[in-house]
């Protein structure tokens, strides 16, 4: 595995701990300041709609775990697909199950950092 590979599962594993624990100060460090988010039902949006979606979910529990199913490196830009299980639970509520797939577009920095810059999220409530 290369460094770069090494970086990147990181960033996943980082990107989960992060949304798991409500902390959007990290979540923003793992993402480029032009990042797009793509999800069905809704225009694309960036940083500023991303930051008030974490904001609105403030006291839900979120328990993810993200597996890479392929990643390709080229230059200062990478892809990964993910697959993706997440189980939210507001307060009071009864645990959500979501899942699906994710590409997303992954660019390294000046400082060597990978950062998200396009994410296409295909993740839905599961089907009872």
């Amino acid at each position: 595995m290369t460094d770069d590979e090494r970086q990147i599962r990181r960033l996943v594993d980082s990107w989960i701990a992060a949304s798991e624990a409500g902390d959007v100060a990290a979540l923003l460090a793992l993402m480029t300041d032009d990042v797009i988010f793509m999800t069905p039902g809704r225009p694309p949006f960036g940083r500023a709609e991303f930051v008030a979606d974490v904001e609105n979910a403030k006291g839900m529990t979120v328990d993810a775990r993200a597996e890479i199913l392929e990643m390709e490196i080229a230059g200062s830009h990478a892809y990964i697909r993910n697959v993706i299980d997440v189980v939210l639970t507001a307060p009071g509520a009864s645990p959500r199950r979501m899942s699906g797939y994710t590409l997303s577009v992954l660019r390294k920095g000046a400082d060597d950092r990978w950062r998200l810059a396009r994410d296409a999220n295909l993740v839905a409530p599961e089907r009872a």
